[in-house]
């Protein structure tokens, strides 16, 4: 059992219910055709929670599509969420990017990036610069286990190994690849095992444990950070919904399995915990319960109503100071909005 206050028990289990609270919206309104695509993490609270806890502010987070838990633990909002799924004038991402491709600088998490495990040499080379600078951040970069079939999850992995970077590799072994079972993933007999044939230590958790999940990953980030080098932790978890709003799990996952993970909880398991230990009450569950769907309900309604982003937007962000060529442009731009505007 790890060292945890009462009061941080307490945030971490409402962090868990705000992120399931946060996905059921996004996907309800996906639904309802006001949100064009949605990832949702339900049934993997405790992995991202639990990882984000055992890290310091100053770490670099390197995500995957299913830390939503991990953003509102660092303290990124609501409100910064529903921006970017809307893709408005106020996500920072200027509406170039899908929906739940994050990018919260100010937090120290990176950019998402929709092909498939690039964010791990990322992490490896971000590792291994602060290594150099003698910097004591580590960088934890996620992935499920569908990414340990490409390419650059060994590219990341040996990087990490012959230099000893201090990067931790959280795997969510979910279950499923979008349709592509994890029987038919690997021969291995489980995907932590593979850090074995890149020289250092590989962990097998219970990624629905919220407790043992805090205590795998600060192991392997006090590690990190005094020089030992990097870990791969395996968390066994749960895809309880579909790959993606994009996705029918009907079509190829049977009733039973599903049920099976559903009484298995990780946000059930947590509150039982937290029973025993008198922290929980249904008084406060329901307190709680309304005050998350109430600030979700309010920032889903604020991100719909702000404005898109601003045409000329279009020419920002790629070069520090914005080439000539690209001045002329953006003038053209505007000019013939603004003919347009008055021919109406």
């Amino acid at each position: 059992m790890p060292e945890i206050s009462d009061a941080d028990l307490k945030a971490l289990y409402r962090t868990m219910v705000m992120t399931r609270v946060f996905d059921q919206r996004m996907i309800t309104l996906q639904r309802q055709g006001r949100l064009g695509f949605y990832l949702g993490s339900l049934g993997e609270e405790a992995a991202s929670v639990g990882s984000a806890f055992a890290l310091w502010a100053e770490d670099w987070i390197f995500p995957c599509y299913r830390e939503q838990g991990a953003y509102l633990w660092r303290g990124v909002t609501v409100q910064e969420m529903a921006h970017q799924c809307y893709g408005n004038g106020l996500d920072y991402t200027k509406g170039r990017q899908m929906p739940v491709h994050y990018s919260f600088r100010h937090k120290n998490i990176v950019s998402i990036s929709s092909p498939l495990t690039v964010q791990l040499p990322q992490a490896v080379g971000a590792a291994w610069a602060a290594k150099l600078r003698k910097d004591p951040i580590i960088t934890l970069t996620y992935l499920g286990e569908g990414a340990s079939s490409q390419g650059d999850f060994h590219v990341g992995l040996n990087f990490a190994g012959v230099y000893k970077t201090p990067t931790v590799f959280f795997l969510r072994n979910n279950g499923w690849a979008i349709s592509t079972p994890r029987e038919v993933q690997t021969a291995s007999e489980n995907f932590a095992m593979k850090a074995n044939a890149y020289g250092f230590e590989g962990v097998l958790v219970d990624g629905n444990d919220l407790l043992a999940v805090i205590v795998a990953t600060k192991r392997a980030a006090d590690k990190a950070r005094s020089g030992g080098g990097p870990t791969l932790i395996e968390a066994v978890t749960y895809r309880v919904g579909g790959h993606s709003t994009s996705d029918d799990p009907s079509v190829y996952r049977k009733d039973e399995e599903v049920k099976a993970w559903e009484a298995k909880d990780p946000i059930a398991r947590f509150q039982r915990f937290l029973a025993k230990k008198g922290l929980w009450t249904p008084e406060w569950e329901l307190e709680i319960q309304e005050a998350c769907k109430a600030e979700v309900l309010a920032a889903a309604e604020a991100a719909e109503k702000a404005p898109a982003p601003a045409p000329e937007t279009i020419f920002d962000d790629v070069f520090s100071d914005i080439p000539r060529f690209l001045q002329e442009q953006r003038a053209e731009l505007m000019d013939s909005l603004q003919q347009s505007k008055e021919a109406r």
